[in-house]
């Protein structure tokens, strides 16, 4: 989930509270604090709330939950002195184009930062990792409208961001950073999506790069924003962006956008949607007896406008990308209504809990590891192919559960180790301190069953199997459990420097110095122990 950093500058300058209430009240939005820093605080947020990945977004909802700005924001969009013209060729590639122009904007490095990170954080949660919808932000200064969306043949050629020479399509897709990384998305097409100037110019070549010269800089006050994509959550991702940066006491323009038809749409539309609520059904399925105006009051502090009609009716921003239904309007009444303030029931049946023995299993081992210097992690469930057997130097066995229809080449299969997911964890992490010891509690799926797994890696330059077996001594002994060990063969440790646990005569794990292949595999650059296996209750 994406983790926004949060400066404790711009708290006071863009909610006015000191730190401390700001602290106390922000898990009560939906909001896990990560750290807790001198001059700033890592937040995680869910991926339903995408307005909330940016400083500005989350001011925006903690003035409102603090009741210092209540209800639904306003918003002006000025009319378009901009327009891009859609070419029909995008049709079967990236149809959906929506754009928008900032003016006013005053950068520092915190508030481009959050600019950049923002636009990442919608590429992953809107965009489906920018298959869905890409964002490209540009200086339009450097430029000159009116601008274009067309496409153009393989060895068309510009200057790309991060470079400094002309480069063709077929070029950036295959050595430019964001071209290795993205260009599957455009795989299947012979002809590629730009977008232009009046000079000709490029603005983007979206999902992949935007072109040099419209590079954003702290320098930079008036920004061009265009959104490409497959289908209307385009609309949505611009909304986000344009509002945030508004935040901040930016202007919004809209921009003409000329379709194929020759109709013309502007956007962005910052217009409210409506949903209709019943009190009956608020009171309901949140379990209280809230009136009218505690409702109403509980919107307002979520950001919604309301109306008294008949029904309860709630204007939705136009930012929120999660409102789908009425229950999602409900369950903004009950954050904005204080989870506090709701009174705690016991259930009323008759029933006596107690832990799970796997609960207890795992909370004792993660006791033992933490005890030994560990730092716990929770890698994704998903991972893929490439990470879990030919990074690992393994052959799949067949017993790996795959999915039907993955979202990217990272996630098409669910795993069944945890230690190729640490190793990815440590190469994502390797400008961090040595030595890193991490660990993981987690299920893995095999032929289909769930099975609890415990893995742990330590990195640094003397790691060696004496230290990994002294960590499987202690282990062991700290669950009172008797084993033995017999010399492996896993090929993704090293030959001679492994060895497989046994249990009443069962294979339960196996440890020893990862290969260097697979540290090379992982772009590691210190020896490796480790170590995995199956939890016994």
């Amino acid at each position: 989930m994406p983790v926004v950093r949060i400066e404790y500058s711009d708290v006071e300058e863009l909610i006015g509270i000191d730190i401390k209430t700001f602290l106390d009240r922000l898990p009560m939005i939906g909001a896990d604090i990560e750290r807790i820093e001198k001059d700033y605080v890592d937040v995680e947020f869910f991926p339903n709330r995408p307005d909330l990945y940016s400083v500005e977004g989350v001011a925006r909802a903690m003035r409102g939950f603090l009741d210092i700005e209540t209800g639904l924001p306003k918003y002006d969009v000025k009319p378009p002195l901009i327009e891009i013209v859609k070419d029909e060729s995008v049709l079967n590639i990236r149809p959906y184009i929506v754009c928008g122009v900032v003016r006013g904007v005053e950068f520092t490095d915190s508030s481009i930062r959050s600019l950049m990170e923002l636009q990442e954080d919608l590429h992953w949660a809107i965009g489906r990792d920018r298959k869905k919808v890409s964002i490209g932000v540009h200086d339009i200064s450097r430029v000159k409208p009116p601008f274009k969306y067309t496409t153009v043949p393989a060895n068309f050629e510009f200057i790309p961001l991060d470079f400094d020479e002309p480069m063709s399509i077929e070029r950036i897709l295959k050595e430019h950073p964001k071209g290795v990384k993205y260009g599957h998305i455009l795989e299947d097409f012979n002809r590629y999506p730009i977008i232009t100037d009046a000079n000709g110019e490029v603005l983007s070549f979206p999902p992949i790069i935007n072109g040099v010269i419209t590079r954003v800089t702290e320098e930079s006050r008036e920004l061009f924003i265009d959104v490409t994509g497959t289908d209307k959550s385009v609309h949505t991702a611009l909304n986000i962006v344009v509002t945030s940066l508004a935040e901040r006491g930016a202007t919004i323009e809209g921009v003409r956008v000329i379709e194929v038809s020759g109709d013309a749409v502007i956007t962005p539309d910052l217009s409210a949607k409506k949903k209709r609520i019943e009190l009956n059904e608020v009171n309901s399925l949140i379990g209280l007896k809230l009136g009218v105006e505690e409702v109403v009051k509980a919107l307002e502090r979520m950001r919604y406008g309301v109306e008294i009609e008949k029904e309860i009716v709630v204007h939705v921003p136009p930012y929120r990308a999660d409102i789908m239904h009425s229950w999602d309007v409900i369950e903004d009444i009950a954050i904005g209504y204080g989870y506090e303030n709701v009174p705690c029931e016991l259930p009323n049946v008759f029933t006596v809990g107690e832990a799970h023995p796997l609960s207890i299993a795992k909370k004792r081992v993660r006791e033992i590891m933490t005890g030994m210097g560990f730092l716990e992690v929770m890698p994704f469930s998903l991972t893929c192919e490439k990470i879990h057997y030919e990074y690992m130097r393994r052959e799949s066995n067949g017993r790996e559960t795959k999915v039907l229809h993955p979202l990217t080449q990272e996630h098409t299969m669910i795993c069944t180790d945890l230690m190729p997911s640490l190793l990815h964890i440590l190469s994502l992490n390797k400008h961090r301190e040595m030595p890193q010891r991490i660990f993981c509690v987690g299920d893995v799926l095999i032929d289909e069953k769930t099975i609890p797994h415990l893995a742990f890696l330590s990195c640094h330059a003397e790691a060696n199997f004496t230290e990994a077996k002294s960590y499987v001594i202690t282990l062991f002994r700290e669950i009172d459990t008797d084993f033995s060990l017999d010399e492996g063969a896993d090929p993704a440790f090293i030959e001679g420097r492994q060895a497989v646990v046994i249990v009443d005569e069962k294979e339960v794990g196996r440890f020893g110095e990862i290969h260097p292949e697979v540290l090379s595999n992982f772009s590691l650059d210190h020896p490796a122990l480790g170590f995995e296996m199956e939890l016994m209750i």
